[in-house]
Protein backbone atom coordinates (compact mmCIF):
# COMPACT_ATOMS: atom_id res chain seq x y z
CA UNK A 1 0.00 0.00 0.00
CA UNK A 2 1.44 3.36 -0.99
CA UNK A 3 0.62 6.45 0.94
CA UNK A 4 0.36 9.74 -0.86
CA UNK A 5 2.75 12.23 0.61
CA UNK A 6 1.49 15.74 1.08
CA UNK A 7 2.97 18.54 -1.01
CA UNK A 8 6.05 19.92 0.67
CA UNK A 9 5.86 23.33 2.25
CA UNK A 10 8.34 25.77 0.79
CA UNK A 11 9.51 29.13 2.05
CA UNK A 12 7.66 32.15 0.65
CA UNK A 13 9.03 35.60 -0.11
CA UNK A 14 12.73 34.78 -0.31
CA UNK A 15 14.80 37.87 -1.17
CA UNK A 16 17.11 36.56 -3.87
CA UNK A 17 19.72 39.28 -3.25
CA UNK A 18 20.08 38.16 0.39
CA UNK A 19 20.28 34.50 -0.63
CA UNK A 20 23.25 35.12 -2.92
CA UNK A 21 26.82 34.31 -1.90
CA UNK A 22 28.57 31.18 -0.67
CA UNK A 23 26.85 28.27 1.06
CA UNK A 24 28.66 25.26 2.53
CA UNK A 25 27.14 21.80 2.24
CA UNK A 26 26.82 20.48 5.79
CA UNK A 27 24.98 17.29 4.78
CA UNK A 28 23.23 15.85 1.74
CA UNK A 29 21.77 12.74 0.21
CA UNK A 30 24.52 11.14 -1.89
CA UNK A 31 24.00 12.05 -5.55
CA UNK A 32 25.43 10.62 -8.76
CA UNK A 33 26.38 14.18 -9.68
CA UNK A 34 28.87 14.40 -6.82
CA UNK A 35 31.91 12.22 -6.11
CA UNK A 36 31.38 9.81 -3.22
CA UNK A 37 34.61 10.98 -1.57
CA UNK A 38 33.83 14.68 -2.10
CA UNK A 39 34.79 17.05 0.71
CA UNK A 40 34.56 20.83 1.24
CA UNK A 41 31.54 20.90 -1.07
CA UNK A 42 30.00 24.33 -1.51
CA UNK A 43 27.83 26.42 -3.78
CA UNK A 44 28.24 30.06 -4.72
CA UNK A 45 25.24 31.95 -6.10
CA UNK A 46 25.50 35.25 -7.97
CA UNK A 47 22.52 37.24 -9.20
CA UNK A 48 22.88 37.97 -12.91
CA UNK A 49 22.44 41.54 -14.22
CA UNK A 50 18.87 40.70 -15.33
CA UNK A 51 17.93 40.42 -11.63
CA UNK A 52 15.99 37.19 -12.16
CA UNK A 53 18.49 34.49 -13.09
CA UNK A 54 21.28 33.22 -10.86
CA UNK A 55 24.75 32.00 -11.78
CA UNK A 56 25.49 28.77 -9.85
CA UNK A 57 28.99 27.49 -9.11
CA UNK A 58 29.15 24.11 -7.34
CA UNK A 59 32.56 23.02 -6.11
CA UNK A 60 33.85 19.89 -4.42
CA UNK A 61 37.28 18.51 -3.63
CA UNK A 62 38.02 14.89 -4.47
CA UNK A 63 41.45 13.25 -4.33
CA UNK A 64 43.00 16.62 -3.53
CA UNK A 65 41.62 18.24 -6.69
CA UNK A 66 38.91 20.86 -7.02
CA UNK A 67 36.08 19.81 -9.30
CA UNK A 68 33.36 22.24 -10.25
CA UNK A 69 30.32 22.66 -12.43
CA UNK A 70 28.54 25.88 -13.36
CA UNK A 71 24.91 26.39 -14.15
CA UNK A 72 22.00 28.75 -13.76
CA UNK A 73 18.92 28.95 -11.58
CA UNK A 74 15.60 30.72 -12.02
CA UNK A 75 12.18 30.79 -10.39
CA UNK A 76 9.97 27.95 -11.61
CA UNK A 77 7.02 30.37 -11.65
CA UNK A 78 8.06 34.04 -11.79
CA UNK A 79 4.60 35.12 -10.55
CA UNK A 80 4.70 32.94 -7.41
CA UNK A 81 6.29 34.04 -4.13
CA UNK A 82 7.18 30.42 -3.33
CA UNK A 83 10.89 29.55 -3.23
CA UNK A 84 10.69 26.93 -5.97
CA UNK A 85 13.65 27.29 -8.30
CA UNK A 86 14.84 25.37 -11.32
CA UNK A 87 18.56 24.71 -11.65
CA UNK A 88 20.09 23.94 -15.04
CA UNK A 89 23.53 22.46 -15.60
CA UNK A 90 25.10 21.40 -18.86
CA UNK A 91 26.91 18.09 -18.59
CA UNK A 92 29.51 16.87 -18.75
CA UNK A 93 31.19 20.10 -17.55
CA UNK A 94 34.14 19.80 -19.95
CA UNK A 95 31.86 19.30 -22.98
CA UNK A 96 28.64 21.10 -22.02
CA UNK A 97 26.05 19.72 -24.43
CA UNK A 98 23.32 18.03 -22.38
CA UNK A 99 21.12 20.27 -20.23
CA UNK A 100 20.11 18.70 -16.92
CA UNK A 101 17.35 20.59 -15.11
CA UNK A 102 16.47 19.93 -11.49
CA UNK A 103 14.19 21.33 -8.85
CA UNK A 104 15.62 23.40 -6.01
CA UNK A 105 12.99 24.03 -3.33
CA UNK A 106 13.91 26.03 -0.25
CA UNK A 107 12.10 24.16 2.54
CA UNK A 108 13.54 26.12 5.43
CA UNK A 109 15.52 29.34 5.72
CA UNK A 110 16.30 31.34 8.84
CA UNK A 111 15.50 35.05 9.05
CA UNK A 112 19.18 35.99 8.76
CA UNK A 113 19.79 33.77 5.70
CA UNK A 114 22.50 31.80 7.54
CA UNK A 115 21.24 28.23 7.02
CA UNK A 116 18.84 26.48 4.68
CA UNK A 117 17.19 23.15 3.94
CA UNK A 118 16.87 22.38 0.22
CA UNK A 119 14.83 19.60 -1.34
CA UNK A 120 12.75 18.72 -4.36
CA UNK A 121 9.36 17.08 -5.05
CA UNK A 122 10.50 13.46 -5.49
CA UNK A 123 12.37 13.67 -2.15
CA UNK A 124 15.39 11.99 -3.80
CA UNK A 125 17.71 14.89 -3.02
CA UNK A 126 18.23 16.86 0.17
CA UNK A 127 20.82 19.40 1.21
CA UNK A 128 21.55 21.17 4.48
CA UNK A 129 23.47 24.37 3.75
CA UNK A 130 25.15 26.93 5.98
CA UNK A 131 27.07 30.17 5.47
CA UNK A 132 29.93 28.76 7.56
CA UNK A 133 31.66 25.37 7.23
CA UNK A 134 30.49 24.37 10.73
CA UNK A 135 26.84 24.34 11.79
CA UNK A 136 25.50 24.45 15.34
CA UNK A 137 24.34 20.91 16.25
CA UNK A 138 20.99 22.18 17.59
CA UNK A 139 20.21 23.94 14.29
CA UNK A 140 21.27 20.81 12.39
CA UNK A 141 18.82 18.71 14.43
CA UNK A 142 16.01 21.22 13.77
CA UNK A 143 16.60 21.03 10.02
CA UNK A 144 16.68 17.22 10.12
CA UNK A 145 13.35 17.31 12.01
CA UNK A 146 11.89 19.61 9.33
CA UNK A 147 13.07 17.15 6.65
CA UNK A 148 11.32 14.29 8.48
CA UNK A 149 8.10 16.39 8.65
CA UNK A 150 8.33 16.90 4.89
CA UNK A 151 8.50 13.15 4.26
CA UNK A 152 12.26 12.59 3.81
CA UNK A 153 14.07 9.40 4.80
CA UNK A 154 16.85 11.11 6.74
CA UNK A 155 18.75 7.83 7.23
CA UNK A 156 20.23 8.63 3.76
CA UNK A 157 21.67 11.93 5.01
CA UNK A 158 25.47 12.02 4.81
CA UNK A 159 27.53 14.71 6.57
CA UNK A 160 30.04 16.47 4.30
CA UNK A 161 33.56 16.92 5.72
CA UNK A 162 34.46 20.63 5.67
CA UNK A 163 37.83 22.28 6.32
CA UNK A 164 37.65 25.07 8.87
CA UNK A 165 38.87 27.58 7.84
CA UNK A 166 37.61 26.77 4.33
CA UNK A 167 39.94 26.02 1.43
CA UNK A 168 40.49 28.72 -1.12
CA UNK A 169 40.33 27.95 -4.84
CA UNK A 170 44.04 28.42 -5.39
CA UNK A 171 44.92 25.87 -2.70
CA UNK A 172 44.11 22.87 -4.89
CA UNK A 173 44.87 21.86 -8.47
CA UNK A 174 41.87 21.99 -10.76
CA UNK A 175 40.32 18.84 -12.15
CA UNK A 176 40.16 20.27 -15.67
CA UNK A 177 39.06 17.07 -17.38
CA UNK A 178 35.89 16.69 -15.35
CA UNK A 179 37.08 13.25 -14.23
CA UNK A 180 35.18 13.62 -10.95
CA UNK A 181 31.97 13.98 -12.91
CA UNK A 182 32.56 10.81 -14.95
CA UNK A 183 33.60 8.87 -11.85
CA UNK A 184 30.55 10.02 -9.92
CA UNK A 185 28.22 9.22 -12.81
CA UNK A 186 29.48 5.66 -12.92
CA UNK A 187 29.45 5.29 -9.16
CA UNK A 188 33.20 5.20 -8.57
Amino acid sequence: MTTTKKEMEVVKGVELERYMGRWYEIASFPSRFQPKDGVNTRATYTLNPDGTTIHVLNETWSGGKRGFIEGSAYKADPKSDEAKLKVKFYVPPFLPIIPVVGDYWILSLDDDYQYALIGQPSRSYLWILCRTPVMDEEIYKQLVEKAIEEGYDVSKLHKTPQADPPLENDEAPKDTKGIWWIKSLFGK
